[in-house]
């Protein structure tokens, strides 16, 4: 309850200061979350999470009160002193997770379980997002293109050889989050619609992996001798995260090299692209181990072909919309 009300105030905010009350309370929120295992790994992502939110939270605040001091405004889209918007943007990208700002990140998601981790990789970078959206207009576009090519250059180069699954979908985490910022001072609303859909496919794989207790490499292997259906849609959305056509996850890849071209930065266009590759190689090995390799000792006790009730229809529909919206692109254009 208190982080969909903390994401709800940030959001729905004009004002610096309630922005700020939110992000507190969603900190706050997801402590008691990330470290109820009391697991020393747990306590130590708990306790790395809160000293890096808390000192994003910190610039953040001390950014807008920068800005209210020199112009007199407290609203959000108001932010026009460069030194605000400078501070304004390692805040948010410490929030987010952002290169430079990467190193705590896979670390807090390793030390997490699966569900905490899909809330930390989706629902948490939701308000940050927002405030990134809504000041886009007054900040540095050759920092920001900066910062996105090299999250998307480290985000891949640092996932290839890793093996716990949580890692690997961290380093995919801030390899979007670089697609999502290269394009938000042109287009913020393609942003918010990469944000939506990257949420909607790691939602799906995070239930996934949830499911079949999949935690690294080596359970991966065995884990289609579970429930083999749900494996093959795992490898189906691992490749539309990976942004392969026909899957959901090409359709903001395209949209944004298009806009990019557009705005006659095809250079740029073309290294993202390029360094997606990295990310697109881990991808591939995941959806490997997860459908094609055969372990030595296959175990033969019966398949189960059906999944807990509670989970099975969530599975169903966020994989389905991973893999099958790249044809509505039309419908979601329109509504965008």
């Amino acid at each position: 309850m208190s982080l969909l009300l903390g994401t709800t105030i940030t959001i729905s905010s004009n004002h610096w200061m309630m922005a700020w009350t939110g992000l507190e309370i969603n900190t706050l929120a997801i402590i008691p979350l990330i470290s109820k295992s009391h697991h020393p790994r747990a306590i130590e992502a708990a306790t790395k999470y809160f000293l890096t939110q808390a000192a994003a939270s910190a610039l953040l605040l001390f950014s807008s009160m920068t800005n209210a001091w020199f112009t007199g405004q407290w609203d959000i889209t108001q932010l026009t002193h460069p030194t605000s918007c400078l501070l304004l943007t390692t805040a948010v990208s410490i929030k987010l997770g952002l290169t430079p700002f990467h190193l705590n990140s896979p670390e807090v998601l390793q030390g997490s379980s699966m569900t905490t981790g899909l809330l930390l990789a989706t629902l948490m970078k939701f308000p940050p997002t927002a405030l990134l959206v809504l000041t886009s207009p007054s900040l540095n576009p050759t920092l920001l293109t900066t910062m996105a090519i090299a999250s998307a250059a480290l985000g891949g180069w640092m996932g290839l050889n890793q093996t716990q699954v949580r890692k690997i979908l961290a380093f995919s985490s801030i390899s979007h989050l670089g697609w999502m910022t290269i394009i938000l001072l042109y287009n913020p609303k393609l942003t918010l619609l990469t944000f939506y859909l990257y949420c909607l496919m790691t939602s799906a794989i995070f239930l996934a992996l949830n499911t079949t207790k999949i935690t690294n490499l080596a359970t991966m292997m065995t884990a289609w001798t579970k429930i083999p259906p749900l494996a093959a849609t795992l490898m189906l959305a691992l490749l539309s995260l990976a942004g392969l056509p026909p899957l959901t996850g090409f359709l903001p890849k395209w949209l944004i090299i298009q806009e990019l071209t557009k705005q006659e930065m095809t250079p740029v266009a073309t290294t993202i692209a390029l360094l997606s590759l990295l990310g697109l190689f881990f991808y591939l090995r995941l959806a490997y181990c997860a459908t094609i390799t055969l372990p030595p000792n296959s175990s033969n006790h019966m398949k189960q072909w059906q999944t807990n009730k509670s989970v099975r229809i969530p599975i169903t529909t966020l994989i389905s919309l991973s893999i099958m919206l790249l044809p509505l692109s039309p419908m979601i254009f329109a509504t965008t």
